[in-house]
């Protein structure tokens, strides 16, 4: 029977992204490192042997359209389901025409997207059809498979890093399109420029941006950057708070505090305000490192990050950002020590090694008389009445012998904020200079 409704969506209008899908793997853009002359995937197709991949990668880089031409050029038959809508009953049915198929001596590429979204169950379910031959499985997805995929599959199948578009491969695509569409995006060259950088390094995202400019753009007409911003909108910034941006934007920005640089760190912050981030979650992690990393090098820090969190309670948004935005540039201005966070460390290690170890007898009470006889309290020295009030009398358990793990460092680098700034403002006039 015939499928009316496909017959029409092939005759239909399509997408500016879809028309400009590439033919042949040599035609994709922005991913020379693997279908290159001398890239991963060309190599692995002169070979005459194509494995089971797992493609990963943000959205827009051609995950799919690669998955597409894989069988293609290697005249495997293409099946395609979405983890998001389909389950083991559909899994179940795409096995066994792979199997009907690989007796008649034709392989299966099963191209699953979003494939971090089956459960482990599901994704097991791929072991034994990998393992035989009967499919060649190519997933793609946008998260990293270290976290969402099974080892089990992991270990079966080769994982490929597809890499976000950057200014020159948006630019090819826009190029590409300009040569589709017959007619120059109409967009003054700051525009053009924005728009590269709305697409965030998504190529559909680019080219639906370009769409929309051709459909909003009157007859002789070319817009300005201010133009272009009220014509597409504003795009949301790649972002999830659960997924990789969000763990990768926060580690930048704790990293940016460690590392003394208060500019990298206010960005970091405003990238993840500007998604969407929960600022009561953001100034949790600078009173982690107001402890973590600043710690007794100044005390302060650790008041000013909690008086942060309670000034945002009582402002709310977005005025209580602003507090939170003060408490970045002090703690990444702040002299650092992470002496403290070291020996807790090896302090709870020590506690968890040694057992439960009774301290020396001498400092324990003895409010019994059984408890004098045995000797508890014997010998203790008040340090109060010590000279300079200190007895140096030893605290720890017989047994364990006395431990070092608090050792202060004095530092010079770190505790001379003055040349700290000027170390970051010489990086900057230097990558200025040399036109970065």
């Amino acid at each position: 029977m015939t499928d009316l409704f496909s017959d029409a969506a092939r005759q239909g209008p399509r997408p500016l992204a879809d028309r400009l899908r590439p033919e042949r793997l040599a035609d994709v853009v922005g991913q020379d490192h693997l279908v290159g002359p001398n890239g991963t995937i060309t190599r692995m197709l002169k070979s005459g042997s194509l494995g089971s991949l797992v493609l990963w990668g943000p959205p827009g880089t051609g995950k799919t359209t690669v998955a597409r031409l894989l069988a293609r050029e290697t005249d495997l038959a293409f099946e395609q389901i979405s983890a998001i809508f389909s389950g083991v009953a559909d899994l179940k049915k795409m096995f066994e025409a792979a199997r009907a198929r690989r007796q008649l001596g034709r392989g299966t590429l099963l191209f699953v997207d979003e494939i971090h979204r089956f459960n482990r169950a599901q994704q097991d379910s791929f072991l034994p059809v990998m393992e035989d031959g009967t499919i060649t499985l190519v997933g793609a997805t946008t998260e990293n498979p270290s976290f969402e995929l099974n080892a089990a599959l992991l270990s079966r199948a080769h994982v490929l890093v597809f890499k976000a578009h950057d200014e020159a491969s948006i630019g090819a695509l826009l190029a590409r399109a300009e040569e589709v569409m017959g007619k120059p995006l109409p967009l003054d060259e700051e525009a053009r420029a924005v728009l590269v950088r709305m697409a965030d390094g998504d190529g559909r995202s680019a080219l639906t941006l370009a769409e929309d400019v051709w459909r909003a753009a009157g007859e002789g007409e070319v817009f300005d950057a201010r133009t272009l911003q009220e014509v597409v909108q504003r795009r949301a910034p790649v972002y999830d708070k659960a997924q990789d941006g969000h763990y990768n934007l926060i580690s930048a920005l704790h990293k940016s505090v460690r590392g003394s640089d208060p500019d990298a760190a206010l960005y970091y912050f405003c990238r993840m305000v500007d998604a969407g981030e929960d600022p009561l979650y953001l100034v949790r992690r600078l009173i982690r490192m107001a402890v973590e990393d600043i710690g007794l090098a100044d005390p302060q820090a650790l008041a000013v990050t909690v008086a942060a969190k309670d000034a945002y309670e009582m402002l709310g948004s977005p005025e209580g950002e602003l507090a939170i935005a003060q408490a970045v540039v002090y703690v990444a201005t702040a002299p650092k020590s992470n002496a403290v966070y070291n020996a807790y460390k090896a302090a709870l290690r020590a506690a968890k090694e040694n057992g439960s170890l009774l301290p020396p007898k001498h400092i324990l009470n003895a409010p019994t008389k059984l408890m004098k006889g045995e000797g508890y309290g014997t010998g203790y020295r008040y340090d109060h009445d010590e000279p300079d009030a200190f007895s140096g009398q030893d605290y720890f358990p017989e047994k364990m012998g006395r431990t070092v793990f608090y050792e202060p460092v004095e530092r010079g680098f770190e505790r001379d904020l003055r040349k700290r700034l000027d170390y970051w403002a010489r990086l900057r006039r230097d990558r200025q200079s040399q036109g970065g």
